[in-house]
């Protein structure tokens, strides 16, 4: 699977770690986050991820800032995003089967590394239910 990766300051730490663990998966990821701890605005690392996932270059994405909450506003600005923020394995579980999020955002200050790498795992095993949901999902788009 092809995965885009982007995250600030806050997330460098958490990137390297999911990056370290989905290549061990086999899956072709692509770094669009800063890989210092220096203060970055999030846009710029953020909106690269969003427009792989847009553009079908990549399956998913995976973006990290502090609260998470900046990140997954920018990404939720690009056409065929869904983005969700996530602070435990079951709401990523169900942003996938219910809202078929394809860009998971996580809050690096509010979760542990292990908890991300958990969260990542299941964004990655979780299927889109479709069915009742599937109508839902295509009123999300404005357009």
């Amino acid at each position: 699977m092809n995965i885009s990766i982007g995250n600030d300051h806050a997330g460098t730490e958490y990137k390297f770690a999911i990056i370290q663990d989905l290549e061990k998966a086999g899956h072709k990821v692509t770094n669009h986050g800063t890989d210092l701890e220096s203060s970055v605005d999030y846009p710029d690392f953020i909106h690269p991820v969003a427009k792989d996932v847009e553009n079908g270059i990549s399956d998913l994405g995976i973006i990290i800032c502090g609260s998470g909450n900046g990140a997954n506003m920018t990404a939720n600005k690009h056409q065929k995003v869904r983005s969700a923020l996530c602070w435990s394995k079951e709401i990523v579980a169900l942003a996938r089967q219910h809202n078929d999020a394809n860009i998971l955002s996580l809050p690096a200050r509010f979760i542990s590394k292990i908890q991300a790498i958990e969260m990542v795992k299941t964004f990655l095993e979780t299927e889109f239910e479709g069915g009742r949901h599937q109508g839902r999902v295509e009123k999300i788009s404005c357009s």
